[in-house]
């Protein structure tokens, strides 16, 4: 990782907030600490971020607002942190946009291998030499392109996604027509394993649904396949 790579952490709790900064800086991250959204938007004016860690649990402006807030302005990767009893406030968080989550208590190694994880699914995946990796991949009219990380419409307009978002339509785009499982998929575009009660992945493909199908409560491009998964049903060529 390089040693520019800089992450901010927005955790009010003094201890947790010195025991990540230490350890992540001891593996050459940069790290800048705020304990509120006050403190969260005046680093984010005065240094460029990479990453934002993200606690639900803040005095004054909740860690879900915040979210909401960044991925409305921003195109910053977030992981949230929660108490493994916020299983709603985690899956909101999902919802409105974070790339992963953690709960506490939680190892700081566990964090910043998310963090590295979801460093890598931001940055272009054609950073190989594979050239099929860089080609525009063209489905129902939508052209993904992964190496500038952009998905226009059939009119040609962009749709914003997460890198998330982006990360398991790329894995789709490149196994269409094969059922996945959600445990599949979260180690293609994750990679790691399903914990249980596992809901990452579905929620992604609802937010997916919403921006590509032209009817996501009747969803013909990402179609669920029961006791299997998710199968991507039309062609896909390349551009």
């Amino acid at each position: 990782m390089e040693p520019t790579t800089h992450i901010l952490l927005v955790e009010d709790d003094c201890e947790i907030s010195s025991l990540v900064s230490r350890f992540l800086r001891s593996n050459d991250f940069r790290v800048s600490t705020a304990g509120d959204g006050r403190e969260m938007t005046c680093a984010l004016k005065d240094s460029r971020i990479d990453l934002v860690v993200l606690d639900l649990m803040l005095p004054g402006e909740n860690g879900l607002s915040l979210c909401r807030k960044l991925k409305a302005s921003t195109d910053l990767p977030i992981i949230i942190l929660t108490a493994k009893t916020e299983e709603i406030d985690r899956i909101v968080g999902l919802e409105l946009g974070a790339d992963d989550y953690l709960g506490k208590p939680f190892s700081v190694r566990e964090l910043m291998a998310r963090i590295r994880a979801v460093l890598r699914r931001v940055s272009s995946p054609a950073g190989g030499a594979d050239e099929r990796l860089r080609t525009p991949l063209r489905f129902a009219g939508w052209t993904l392109d992964p190496a500038v990380r952009t998905l226009s419409n059939p009119e040609g307009a962009r749709v914003s996604l997460t890198g998330a978002e982006f990360e398991l339509l790329f894995v789709f785009c490149q196994r269409p027509h094969r059922a996945l499982s959600r445990d599949q998929l979260l180690d293609l575009t994750q990679s790691r394993a399903a914990a249980p009660y596992e809901r990452s992945i579905d929620i992604l493909v609802s937010r997916l649904r919403q921006k590509i199908e032209r009817d996501p409560r009747d969803p013909m491009l990402i179609q669920t396949i029961r006791s299997s998964g998710y199968l991507f049903a039309p062609e896909v060529v390349a551009a």
